[in-house]
């Protein structure tokens, strides 16, 4: 999964870099790339947590990767949707505002399950 999401985020972010460049101001852009980069930063995490896991065997570890994933789909999600609401025509769907914030909170509660597997697992307490 971390794969998949990491090579969408190529693909978006090239298209966010050329396909909207002449159509969205600086700032909406600026929401759009942010988007794609805590994308690709938890892409990196959710590869990591399949490494981390094949190491340390915990269920922690795999929920921290579903977490990730999830943040992903709020953060980056409503990022890329609210910085090119007005050319899709979604300037009322008001609701994606608080999703932001919901998909941060789903990183750091990710970050958080993977400090726990890690730090309680059999092989590191040895």
């Amino acid at each position: 999964m971390g794969a998949v999401t990491a090579l969408l985020a190529v693909v978006i972010g090239a298209f966010g870099a050329h396909g909207l460049k002449a159509l969205l101001p600086v700032a909406q852009l600026n929401t759009f790339e942010i988007g794609v980069r805590y994308q690709f930063y938890h892409s990196f995490a959710m590869l990591f947590a399949g490494i981390i896991y094949f190491h340390i065997p915990d269920k922690k570890i795999i929920t921290a990767g579903w977490f990730f994933l999830g943040g992903i789909v709020l953060f980056s999600g409503s990022l890329y949707l609210l910085a090119c609401r007005e050319i899709l025509g979604i300037s009322s769907w008001t609701f994606l505002g608080p999703l932001t914030p919901m998909g941060g909170v789903l990183f750091i509660i990710g970050w958080a399950m993977m400090i726990l597997g890690i730090g309680t697992s059999k092989i590191i307490n040895r």
